[in-house]
């Protein structure tokens, strides 16, 4: 179990100090000594608005961020990513195929407690095909008993493999012994939901004078393409030790408002920093930029089931031509690295197989380019034309911009850029109304398959709607291994399948650059999932 130094908060001067004899301890872990700031309110940027912030719905960073303040699952993560108690204080198994929870007295925001049938609603709702969830997959991932039948319509919601034993014990039944389980139950649709709440009030259950959350804040206002307020919740069960008593999320498309509105002292986090302006941070603003590792990798989808993308020959000479130097270098800047797999070189676990073609020269991968469109049957006097849509971004509008001049000279393919707002992008996507699109995965865990299984043709996250039974088959077996080195075998075959049929155009693997105040402590710098509990940070005295 995580405990934290035991530490006391005591008024002196212009804020609070923390002194080593105390008797109340900080989630914060704020170091001895430390001088707070009397008001402990946060103002920062989000990726954007989000489209849902109900746990069972939420697709992107946008909402996670937010549904990590506001609920919290069976475990966690700490700051440094490694999972922790959340509800659950401990569990059992003997063969790690069931397993049992045993849940703390946890309350939710009204005041009920929090029960291990919140769990089980939770769960099955996830998986209801009437629930609609985006993520529904996902549960499917983890082998909970019945999820795929629940999903396919073919069993009922209640055969799902969890079972309340009584409120404060939950049972969950595998059938496969994933070692990565419990890294997935963190996920945003692993975490529980007040049934009253979402029976009464429907799709409306979200909104502020409904939702009922069980984390360490509750949601307070949410303007309409605006600001999202969230404060602190004074029935969570951890409520004593957090520092942060309101969070404010803003959010924009445009990286240089968010840079001025946080040098002027109006933010005290970006999300992001604009590429271009990179270097001058770095030299004049050295004590605010923060710049970390990131599990996540940045691709175009090619849809595989439209001209001209279902033929392969096209997708190999639209990817081998993607300068991702350039991309990765003197476009962005700031420590990403050329991506030639799926999967991120910083995933633990695995190493990716560098590619065949990756290893060619630029010139070399151009040629080769060139001959697959020739082949194809294009040609100067019949060129390669189609539609790139991306959501709207200054960075994803300068990538795109590039590569269309890229594809046009060395190629002379000509590219429409269609750019859309957020939601209307996702619900394209998905639906595969579109030619190319970009794409881009964020790691729900810290291990290869969370990239790899996406790509399964029946994951509603395969944007590419790419369909290849043996890469199926390939990744059920993963989720059978029984040891690391099978596991990874299978996934270096399943990453081989990606690179023969190119469903997607990896372009490169990224990194977290922002600006965060000096006074925020507790920012975690060794999270590669990049996720920011507010219940973790605190504001220093200035």
């Amino acid at each position: 179990m995580y405990k934290n130094k035991i530490t006391k908060a005591v008024l002196f001067g212009t804020g609070l100090i923390l002194s080593a004899t105390s008797m109340v301890s900080y989630a914060a872990n704020v170091p001895p000594g430390t001088k707070l700031a009397k008001v402990q309110d946060l103002v920062r940027y989000n990726d954007g608005q989000p489209a849902s912030i109900d746990p069972q719905k939420v697709q992107g960073v946008p909402g996670q961020f937010i549904i990590n303040d506001l609920f919290e699952g069976l475990v966690t993560q700490n700051a440094d990513g490694d999972i922790i108690p959340g509800i659950a204080t401990s569990w059992d198994t003997k063969d790690n195929k069931t397993y049992i929870f045993h849940l703390r007295d946890a309350k939710w925001s009204n005041g009920k407690p929090v029960t291990a049938g919140d769990f089980v609603y939770a769960f099955r709702r996830a998986v209801n095909p009437a629930t609609a969830s985006p993520y529904a997959w996902y549960v499917q991932m983890t082998t909970m008993k019945n999820a795929g039948a629940i999903i396919d319509g073919k069993k009922k919601p209640d055969t799902l493999g969890v079972k309340a034993l009584n409120p404060h014990t939950l049972e969950v039944q595998l059938n496969e012994a994933i070692p990565y389980f419990l890294k997935m139950l963190a996920s945003a649709t692993m975490m529980p939901v007040y049934p009253p709440a979402i029976e009464k009030w429907g799709d409306k259950w979200t909104q502020p004078a409904h939702l009922v959350s069980d984390g360490a804040y509750t949601l307070d206002k949410r303007v309409p393409n605006g600001r999202i307020v969230l404060k602190r919740n004074p029935d969570y069960w951890n409520n004593n030790k957090t520092v942060i008593n309101q969070v404010t999320y803003l959010a924009t498309t445009d990286p240089v408002a968010a840079m001025n509105r946080f040098l002027a002292g109006e933010v005290q986090m970006t999300y992001e920093t604009p590429a271009d302006q990179y270097k001058r941070l770095k030299k004049e603003y050295p004590q605010d930029l923060k710049t970390t590792g990131s599990l996540c990798t940045y691709f175009y989808d090619f849809n595989t089931q439209k001209k001209p993308f279902n033929d392969v020959r096209v997708r190999k000479a639209l990817s081998y031509s993607i300068n991702r130097d350039i991309i990765a270098n003197a476009i962005l800047g700031q420590g990403q690295k050329p991506a030639y797999n799926l999967t991120p070189d910083i995933i633990a676990g695995f190493k990716p197989i560098t590619p065949a073609w990756e290893k060619m020269t630029q010139a070399q991968r151009v040629a080769k380019a060139k001959e697959l469109l020739k082949e194809a049957g294009y040609s100067k006097s019949h060129p390669l034309s189609f539609t790139l849509i991306y959501n709207t971004d200054q960075r994803h509008k300068k990538i795109a911009t590039a590569l269309q001049a890229m594809w046009k000279q060395e190629l002379g393919v000509n590219v429409t850029l269609e750019n859309q707002e957020w939601k209307t992008f996702l619900n394209t996507r998905q639906l595969g109304n579109f030619q190319m699109a970009r794409d881009g995965w964020c790691g729900d865990y810290n291990e290869a398959s969370t990239f790899l299984n996406t790509m399964m043709s029946t994951n509603v996250q395969n944007n590419a709607h790419f369909k290849n039974k043996k890469y199926d088959s390939l990744i059920k077996e993963a989720m059978k291994a029984t040891s690391t080195k099978q596991r990874n075998d299978l996934y270096h075959q399943a990453e081989q399948i990606l690179a023969k049929y190119m469903p997607i155009a990896p372009i490169y693997q990224y990194v977290n650059t922002r600006l965060v105040s000096p006074t925020i402590g507790g920012y975690p710098m060794h999270n590669a999932q990049d996720n920011i509990y507010t219940r973790e940070l605190y504001i220093k005295a200035k």
